[in-house]
C-alpha cells in the first residue's frame, strides 16, 4: 500500500555522521609560516649559529680542563654534544610555536606546577656542581629553574590578566607570593642570580599590569632589603659582591674573563688561536662571551649584543597593536627573562656585574639551558602569532570599552 509506513526499531536504525575533515598538515604549516614573526625566527637562528661557532672555539679549553687521568675528552666533545642539543632544541622551538595558544597556556601552567615541585625537591635529591645544588638526575641532568622561567612568565601573565574580569581580585599579591616562594627555593641551592632574574621579570609584569608607582617603589625597596639580607646570610653572595666592589684579584674568574674578552682586540686572535681561554673555567658556558671576544673579536661580540637587542625590540614591536592583556604580559615576561639573562651574562664578562653563574641564552653550551631557551622562543613565536589580514582594535579603545561596560 502506497500510504503504509514501515516501522523500523530505533536500535536497528543506522545513524550516519557527517564525514570529518582530515587534518591538513601542509595547510597548517602554511598558516603557521604566514602568522609567525619570521624576522624574530631569523634573529634566533643567527644567534644559534654564532653559538655553534662559539662552542666549537671554547670546546678544547673545557675538554682539557675536565679531562681526567682515566678519561681524556676529545677537543670537540662539547661541540658535538651542543649540536645534538641544538637539533633537539629546534624541534622543541618549532613544535611549541605550532601549538594553539589556549592549549599552550594550559600545558605551560601544568609545567610550572611540575617544575615548582621539582624545585622543592632539589635540596634533597639534587646533585651538586661547583658548590651549588641545582640539578636533578633523570638519566640526564635536569635543572628545574631553567624550565620554570618560561612557565613562570606565562603563569604570572595569566594571573595578572584576571584583573580585567574583576579589578578587586588580589592578583598582585597572588603573583607576589608565587615569586617569593620561587626566590626562597632558589636561594636554598644557592642561586642568587636566577632569584634576581625571577623577581626582576615579575616587577616588569606588575608594572605593565598597572601597579601604582608608589607600590612599585615599595616593592623595589623590599627587594633591596632582601638583597642586603642575602649579602649578610649567604657566604657565596657576599664573596661575589665583595669581589665585585673590591676589585678583581689577579687570575680570578672575572678578571681572567675580562682579559680573555679584550685579548683579541677588535678582530680577534683567530679561531682556535686563543691562549687565555685555556685557563678560563666554564669557557663553554658562563664565560663563552669572553672566548668569542678573544678568538673572533670585539666586533663579533657587538653583533651578538645587537642580535639580542633585535630580538627584544622585535617582540615589543609585535605587541604595539596587540589588544589582549594576557598576550602583552606573556610576551613581555618571556622576553624580560630571555633578555635579562643575556645581559647579566654579558655584564659579568665585562666586569660590570657580580659573577652569577648564568649561561648566555642560545649561545652557551647546555642541555637544560638550550632546550629551555628554545622552548621560551617557541612560546614567544606562539603568543605573537598574528593573521596579517586581520585588523585589530587599538589597545586604548579596548580598555575604554571595558571601562564603559563596568559603568
Amino acid at each position: 500500500m502506497s500510504g503504509t509506513q514501515i516501522y523500523i526499531p530505533r536500535s536497528k536504525q543506522r545513524h550516519t555522521r557527517p564525514p570529518q575533515a582530515k587534518p591538513d598538515r601542509k595547510r597548517d604549516l602554511r598558516i603557521w609560516w604566514r602568522e609567525i614573526d619570521r624576522w624574530l625566527l631569523l634573529f634566533v637562528i643567527l644567534l644559534m649559529a654564532v653559538g655553534t661557532l662559539a662552542v666549537a672555539a671554547a670546546s678544547p679549553a673545557s675538554a682539557g680542563r675536565l679531562s681526567t687521568s682515566d678519561e681524556t675528552l676529545p677537543d670537540l666533545y662539547f661541540f658535538w654534544a651542543h649540536l645534538r642539543w641544538q637539533a633537539l632544541g629546534l624541534l622543541v622551538l618549532v613544535g611549541t610555536s605550532l601549538v594553539p595558544r589556549e592549549m599552550l597556556r594550559q600545558g605551560t601552567i601544568v609545567l610550572a606546577a611540575v617544575m615548582l615541585a621539582l624545585l622543592v625537591l632539589v635540596p634533597f635529591i639534587g646533585f651538586e656542581v661547583n658548590g651549588a645544588r641545582r640539578w636533578i638526575r633523570f638519566g640526564l641532568g635536569l635543572q628545574p629553574s631553567e624550565f620554570l622561567k618560561p612557565a613562570f612568565a606565562i603563569t604570572v601573565a595569566w594571573i595578572l590578566s584576571w584583573k580585567l574580569r574583576d579589578p578587586q581580585l588580589p592578583v598582585i599579591g597572588a603573583s607576589g607570593a608565587l615569586v617569593g616562594l620561587i626566590a626562597m627555593l632558589l636561594m636554598a641551592q644557592p642561586n642568587l642570580g636566577d632569584a634576581v632574574l625571577f623577581v626582576g621579570a615579575w616587577l616588569v609584569l606588575v608594572m605593565l599590569a598597572g601597579l601604582p608607582l608608589q607600590r612599585i617603589g615599595m616593592l623595589m625597596g623590599a627587594g633591596l632589603a632582601l638583597l642586603l639580607l642575602a649579602y649578610l646570610t649567604y657566604d657565596n653572595a657576599r664573596n661575589r659582591i665583595d669581589a665585585f666592589f673590591g676589585g678583581p684579584t689577579a687570575y680570578d674568574h672575572v678578571d681572567l674573563a675580562n682579559r680573555t674578552l679584550t685579548g683579541g682586540g677588535w678582530f680577534g686572535s683567530g679561531f682556535w688561536l686563543g691562549d687565555n681561554k685555556m685557563r678560563l673555567p666554564e669557557a663553554h658556558t658562563d664565560y663563552i662571551f669572553s672566548v668569542i671576544g678573544e678568538e673572533l673579536g670585539l666586533l663579533v661580540c657587538a653583533i651578538i649584543v645587537v642580535l639580542y637587542l633585535a630580538i627584544i625590540l622585535r617582540v615589543l614591536m609585535r605587541l604595539v597593536d596587540e589588544d589582549r592583556l594576557y598576550i602583552i604580559l606573556a610576551a613581555s615576561g618571556l622576553v624580560a627573562l630571555f633578555g635579562g639573562q643575556a645581559f647579566i651574562n654579558i655584564l659579568v664578562n665585562l666586569q660590570l656585574f657580580p659573577s652569577k653563574g648564568m649561561t648566555l641564552p642560545l649561545v652557551s653550551y647546555g642541555g637544560s639551558s638550550t632546550i629551555a631557551q628554545c622552548f621560551t622562543i617557541g612560546l614567544l613565536l606562539a603568543v605573537t602569532r598574528r593573521n596579517p589580514y586581520l585588523a585589530r582594535e587599538p589597545l586604548d579603545r579596548k580598555f575604554a570599552a571595558l571601562k564603559e561596560d563596568e559603568q
